[in-house]
C-alpha cells in the first residue's frame, strides 16, 4: 500500500450548524501563507495527499471534506446548494486565516468554487489555482420548469432510497472501483485512497463518504452571464491546470466545449493556462509531482 511520507491530521470545526472535518499538514508560522485545497464532487480531502506528499517544501496545508462528504455531516439534507459551499469556505478561512490572503487551490468542483469565492471575496485570495473547475453549459430561461421539475421527481426518488450509492463488501472492491473509473491509478495508491474514501457501515460493509443527495440536479439554471462577472472581479493571479485527457467535451457530450471555456476565462485579469500531460481529470492521482512542482512555483 502506498507509504504517506506528510501525515495529515484531523481537525473538527464548528461551521455553520456542522461539525466540518478538515485535514492539516504542517504547521502555522509567521512565515507560511496558508495552502488551501478544496476537494470536488464524489471526492475526499484525503486525496490530496500524495500532491503534498511530492512537494519540495513543508507548507502549512489546510483541506476540508465539503459538507456531506468525507467526515463531514451533511446535517440531514436531502440536497445541497452550491453558493453553500462559498459560505462554508468563508467561515473557514475566518476559522484559519482571519487575517491573511490564502493561496487557494481547487479541484473540479472545487474549482468552480474556488473561481467563485475569488471573485466574491478578492481580498481573501493571494493566488487561485484552478485544478479543471470548468462550469458548465449555458443554459436558457426555457428549461427553468423541466430543471426544476426533474429535481423535484429527484427528490422523491431519493427519499424513496432508490438513490443510494453502493456499498462493498471489501475496501479492496472501493479500490477496484476507483480504478476502473481512473484507469491510470495504480493498485497501492487505489489501495490507500479506498480507506480513505469509504468507511464500515452498521452493516461490515464498506460505504462511499458522499451522501447520495449530491447526485440530484442543482434545481436553479447556470447562468454564464453572473458566473463571469463574478469571474470578472478576481484580482488574484489565477493558474488554470488542465489534464491532456480531459473529457470535457464527452462529459456534456458537445454542448460545452474546451474553447468556450478558454473564452469565458478571458474575463478574469490574470490568469494562465497550463496542461499536464499524461494525466486525466483526477490529475492530482496521475501525476502528483507535476502538480506539486507547478502550484509551487506559481504560489512562490
Amino acid at each position: 500500500m502506498y507509504q504517506v511520507k506528510r501525515p495529515s491530521r484531523s481537525e473538527f470545526v464548528p461551521i455553520r450548524q456542522l461539525k466540518y472535518h478538515v485535514r492539516v499538514w504542517g504547521e502555522p508560522s509567521p512565515t507560511k501563507i496558508p495552502l488551501v485545497m478544496v476537494h470536488g464532487w464524489m471526492d475526499v480531502a484525503a486525496s490530496y495527499q500524495f500532491m503534498v506528499d511530492a512537494f519540495s517544501q513543508d507548507h502549512y496545508v489546510i483541506a476540508p471534506d465539503w459538507r456531506g462528504f468525507g467526515l463531514t455531516d451533511g446535517g440531514g439534507a436531502d440536497c445541497y446548494w452550491h453558493p453553500d459551499y462559498l459560505a462554508d469556505l468563508d467561515f473557514l478561512l475566518d476559522h484559519y486565516a482571519p487575517d491573511q490572503a490564502v493561496n487557494l487551490v481547487g479541484h473540479s468542483m472545487g474549482g468552480g468554487v474556488a473561481m467563485q469565492y475569488a471573485g466574491v471575496r478578492p481580498g481573501r485570495v493571494r493566488r487561485l489555482v484552478n485544478l479543471e473547475g470548468f462550469g458548465m453549459p449555458a443554459t436558457q430561461p426555457h428549461q427553468a420548469a423541466e430543471r426544476l421539475g426533474r429535481w423535484m421527481d429527484e427528490l422523491k426518488q431519493l427519499n424513496r432510497g432508490e438513490l443510494a450509492l453502493r456499498a462493498y463488501a471489501e475496501s479492496a472492491g472501493v479500490a477496484r472501483r476507483l480504478m476502473k473509473t481512473n484507469p491510470r491509478l495504480n493498485q497501492d495508491k487505489a489501495d490507500w485512497l479506498a480507506l480513505n474514501w469509504a468507511q464500515k457501515n452498521d452493516a461490515g460493509e464498506w460505504q462511499i463518504l458522499g451522501e447520495p443527495g449530491h447526485k440530484l440536479p442543482n434545481p436553479y439554471l447556470y447562468r454564464v452571464d453572473e458566473v463571469l462577472a463574478v469571474y470578472a472581479r478576481i484580482t488574484a493571479p489565477a493558474l488554470m491546470v488542465e489534464a491532456a485527457n480531459h473529457k470535457l467535451e464527452d462529459w456534456w457530450k458537445g454542448r460545452f466545449t474546451l474553447a468556450e471555456h478558454h473564452e469565458r476565462l478571458r474575463v478574469v485579469p490574470q490568469v494562465r493556462i497550463v496542461r499536464i500531460e499524461e494525466a486525466g481529470h483526477m490529475m492530482h492521482h496521475d501525476q502528483p509531482e507535476q502538480l506539486a512542482a507547478l502550484i509551487e512555483d506559481f504560489i512562490a
